[in-house]
């Protein structure tokens, strides 16, 4: 018996319901109505964004969800994710070209919205709308992978606080950005780099002409970098990918560089180096060689980076840098040194550190040895077994780097099926 659009809808407010993002895509491609009402009779859309559902909200937008559908109070979809905080929500139905398809007023609206939360705090304006009195419950939840907001309730409602980073990401979508010093104090009040406002801020700069000017004058901020909270700290963070040397991305390069030569304060020291060597550049491998004595093991763990290149040969100088960086004290250095062997054919010498790194004490160290060993395509006799030793151990990182390796090298090559 075929089934009907109407069971199709009715699987499709189960699915939204119970936030089976999954399984709203597949209905919606099997052609369930992206615009049926909900159980509030209100539009699917709306009871993602109510229940902080942004991956149901993303599948029912590119089903052909409209968030900007005018509901009976007046607000829409958009409005709704705007009001209730979650940058992720919001980022889910902002929709195509929100610049150019919403009316000025509509910006507006959105922008005086997210701005009036920010202003006024989230639990403050909890009360309003509510009339309780007390504290507002708080706690920590992830709003999209790798990004946490708090989710504040006061009073039978919910919102996250996250309208600082939707007013950023708005701003910056429909082209009205502010001066660099407010979208920097918006971050910094939160130390946490993971949160959704530091976050936000960081990645609206990343698209936006300022990027590159934000780091000339974050770079030499007079407030010394001694907590997360720091706008150089901050600045260290901003760069995207820099292209090669030309134009505002090859501006970004040559600062990066730059810092990168005579920043002192380790902690910014391995965040600017993080940022530049996300792309190969000219003297990359002297910045490296630097550096790899540094104090600062955030710093050292870094240098590995700089030093192996994807597309180019490694120097001797680099090889014995890297080699003698495996055998670093500090466990975060060796795994960023495990990491790196792996991203490289695998040189004798490489094989042989990763080998010893296997037996490391620290288990994250084994982990990444284990990972790189498993993704090369090193088949010798030794490295096959050392990996089918993993397949006895507890973890199950280890059981399926070795799995996967004995897969790999027990599987028959063109030449051998040819053969018979």
């Amino acid at each position: 018996m075929a089934v009907t659009r109407h069971d199709l809808n009715d699987r499709l407010v189960a699915a939204v319901t119970a936030k089976d993002a999954d399984t709203v895509r597949a209905l919606l491609e099997d052609g369930a109505d992206p615009d049926t009402p909900g159980p509030d009779s209100l539009p699917l859309l709306c009871v993602a964004v109510a229940g902080f559902d942004h991956q149901s909200a993303w599948a029912l937008m590119d089903g052909g969800a409209d968030s900007d559908r005018e509901l009976p109070d007046g607000t829409t979809p958009l409005l709704r994710a705007v009001d209730l905080g979650s940058p992720a929500s919001v980022d889910a139905v902002l929709g195509k070209d929100p610049g150019l398809r919403l009316a000025d007023a509509a910006q507006e609206r959105l922008l005086d919205l997210a701005r009036h939360w920010y202003e006024t705090g989230e639990a403050e304006e909890l009360r309003r709308r509510t009339g309780a009195a007390g504290p507002a419950d708080r706690r920590l939840v992830e709003d999209a992978a790798f990004t946490d907001v708090e989710e504040v309730s006061l009073g039978g409602l919910t919102v996250r606080a996250g309208h600082s980073a939707v007013l950023t990401s708005l701003e910056g979508a429909f082209g009205v950005l502010p001066p660099l010093a407010e979208v920097v104090a918006r971050a910094v009040s939160y130390p946490d780099e993971c949160h959704v406002n530091w976050s936000t801020a960081i990645c609206t700069l990343r698209r936006s002409p300022q990027a590159w000017s934000a780091l000339t004058v974050l770079r030499h901020h007079p407030e010394p970098p001694t907590a997360c909270s720091s706008p150089m700290l901050f600045g260290a963070r901003t760069p995207g990918r820099p292209s090669a040397p030309g134009g505002a991305t090859g501006r970004t390069w040559s600062i990066l560089a730059a810092w990168a030569l005579d920043e002192s304060d380790g902690r910014v020291l391995a965040k600017v180096l993080d940022a530049y060597t996300d792309q190969e550049h000219p003297g990359q491998e002297a910045i490296g060689l630097r550096y790899a004595d540094h104090p600062d093991p955030r710093v050292r763990s870094q240098v590995p980076y700089c030093l192996l290149l994807h597309r180019t040969a490694p120097t001797e100088a680099a090889v014995t840098t890297v080699l003698a960086l495996s055998r670093d004290p500090d466990p975060g250095v060796r795994a960023a040194a495990a990491r790196s062997l792996g991203a490289r054919e695998l040189l004798p010498a490489f094989r042989e550190a990763l080998l010893n790194l296997l037996q490391d004490p620290d288990h994250g160290v084994r982990s990444c040895a284990a990972v790189s060993l498993s993704g090369s395509d090193d088949r010798t006799a030794v490295v096959a077994d050392a990996l089918a030793a993993l397949m006895d151990e507890g973890d199950q990182l280890f059981r399926a780097s070795g799995l996967w390796h004995y897969r790999s090298r027990n599987r028959p090559t063109e030449h051998d099926r040819a053969a018979g």
